[in-house]
């Protein structure tokens, strides 16, 4: 039985006696199916209609918290900005906490800080290091939800994952590069911002995984803890370059791409394809030279309407039997952009 509606309440939507829904609520028998129908549509009724009477009653305010390079965090900031606005029943406001590279200690010391100011939800780009988990378990113990995006942690420890199925994406990458390699037998270069962000590590799997079942003659060489950053990342590419001389196809899934390229460049080596992620202004721009070969994305503002949703759901602002879908693998290739 729901504790939010009185009996008479639900007798009266329903249009039968008090008597008669009790009867219904609590299984008792020589109550007919027809009965029950009637008694579950009034309840989901009242569920609508209480929503619906918190329209620009309710506040939420929400704190975005992402570790990830300027040009992705400008473009999901956008995205938030956009859309938050627009979304019902309640009315919601954002605070936005972004670095290209924080420390573990000032990752955890400014989770700590957004709690004890307060927060009806954390959206959370974070590495999944245990001092990070533990900060996650303080704030289930405050009672503050945490929804993960594009990179997750363990699932007891966050409301809902918000993003691409990673381990997918990443297979979605080397079925095409497979295809475009055309019977050529180059190394790949995976690029990681950093093993600790698992979602990029998911991708990296998925996109083996692919390889190993379907094309065990593409062999791969993976570097991490650029962390997206074009300094660092060009750096490790050029040692990998240096190391491997077979080296002719990127995946990259932690960012960094102009600097990627600038090392092939100034290595003297070609890439004959080149897999990026997220369609943020420098992939863009690099589509529309030619210089990647396609790039797995997502929408951006399809994920901050579906955070939304998760955090209105917890706190019973729309049904709970509102599904909230999971988000699409897109591909944009150069002919996509103009």
């Amino acid at each position: 039985m729901s504790r939010k509606f009185t009996i008479k309440e639900i007798a009266l939507q329903a249009g039968l006696s008090s008597a008669t829904v009790d009867r219904a609520l609590h299984g008792r028998e020589n109550v007919r199916q027809l009965t029950r129908d009637r008694v579950a549509a009034a309840l989901a009724e009242l569920e609508a209609q209480y929503a619906a009477s918190t329209l620009g009653g309710t506040r939420l305010t929400i704190d975005i918290f992402a570790q990830a390079p300027s040009r992705f965090t400008f473009a999901i900031r956008a995205a938030f900005e956009a859309e938050l606005p627009l979304m019902r029943p309640a009315a919601f406001r954002a605070r936005f906490h972004m670095a290209e590279i924080m420390e573990e200690r000032e990752m955890v010391a400014r989770l700590r800080a957004i709690a004890r100011r307060g927060s009806d939800g954390i959206l959370l780009k974070a590495p999944a290091t245990p001092a990070i988990e533990d900060c996650l378990v303080e704030l289930a113990s405050r009672r503050i939800p945490v929804v993960t995006y594009v990179t997750d942690v363990a699932a007891p420890l966050r409301l809902a994952y918000v993003g691409m199925e990673n381990r997918r994406a990443g297979a979605t990458a080397a079925y095409l590069t497979h295809r475009m390699c055309a019977g050529r037998a180059p190394r790949i270069l995976i690029t990681l911002s950093s093993h600790m962000f698992l979602g990029e590590d998911q991708r990296r799997q998925g996109f083996i995984e692919y390889l190993t079942r379907h094309a065990p003659h593409l062999s791969t060489t993976t570097i991490s803890e650029g962390f997206g950053v074009n300094r660092t990342t060009g750096a490790l590419t050029l040692k990998a370059l240096d190391t491997h001389r077979d080296i002719a196809c990127v995946y990259s899934s932690g960012g960094g791409n102009a600097a990627i390229l600038d090392a092939f460049a100034k290595a003297g080596r070609r890439i004959d394809v080149f897999a990026a992620h997220d369609l943020d202004r420098t992939n863009r721009d690099l589509l529309r030279k030619g210089a990647l070969s396609f790039v797995i994305h997502h929408d951006f503002r399809q994920d901050a309407r579906r955070a939304a949703l998760h955090f209105a759901k917890h706190y019973r602002l729309v049904p709970g039997d509102v599904e909230i879908g999971t988000t699409e693998i897109g591909i944009a290739c150069p002919v996509d952009i103009t």
